[in-house]
């Protein structure tokens, strides 16, 4: 008696590809803009050496002088000190690697999971689809708990106070010169389209979402 063919069942899987974690375009487009506005601000910026030339520093005579002076030189100025602003919150993350990585961190799970997730693909953690409103509370939720609880929030304070009493101490000592006026629209367009540029990018991303 012969014994049947035994017959093995055959499956035939197809290649599923699987989607991207980000919105790729989205997240190109976004850098793309932000790089341009970052090399168009800065393309304004001033002369270095004329920031730091003490031929035109003097003490001021007031305290009214002085206000004036600050209020001039910061729309010359205006890109050279975010410049300056910017580096000091630079020193001041990388002498405090944990705050850094706390701080990297919840920039990515901003861009990860909320800003550049595609709208299609929902959030799956451990079986659970948590919706938009609910990514955006957790983040927003995880933000206060970093920036006010843990030490990261003194950290940027102190930093940022550093950098603007910086700024306003340059500002008092240096005797603005009328040519200053001429150029200041310039400058002036230049770091509103820096920060203007990247504002409206991020913007866009999360009203996408509500």
């Amino acid at each position: 008696m012969s014994t049947p063919p035994t017959t093995l069942p055959v499956t035939n899987q197809q290649a599923v590809q699987s989607q991207p974690p980000i919105n790729t375009p989205a997240f190109r487009t976004f850098f793309s803009r932000l790089s341009t506005s970052i090399r168009d601000g800065l393309s304004q910026r001033r002369p270095w050496a004329e920031l730091v030339d003490r031929s035109s520093m003097a003490r001021p005579e007031s305290l009214t002088d002085a206000l004036s002076r600050i209020r001039k030189n910061l729309a010359y100025f205006k890109v050279n000190y975010v410049a300056v602003v910017s580096l000091v919150l630079a020193f001041s993350l990388f002498s405090h690697p944990l705050s850094l990585l706390v701080l990297v961190g919840l920039l990515a799970g901003w861009m990860l999971l909320y800003l550049f997730r595609p709208s299609d693909q929902p959030l799956v953690v451990f079986g659970r689809t948590f919706s938009d409103r609910e990514t955006l509370l957790a983040l927003v939720l995880s933000t206060i708990v970093v920036v006010f609880i843990t030490s990261v929030g003194s950290l940027l304070t102190s930093a940022l106070m550093i950098g603007v009493a910086i700024v306003c101490v340059h500002g008092a000592f240096v005797v603005p010169d009328d040519l200053f006026m001429d150029d200041q629209e310039p400058a002036n367009a230049g770091l509103l389209s820096f920060l203007g540029g990247s504002a409206t990018s991020a913007a866009s991303a999360v009203a996408a979402r509500v």
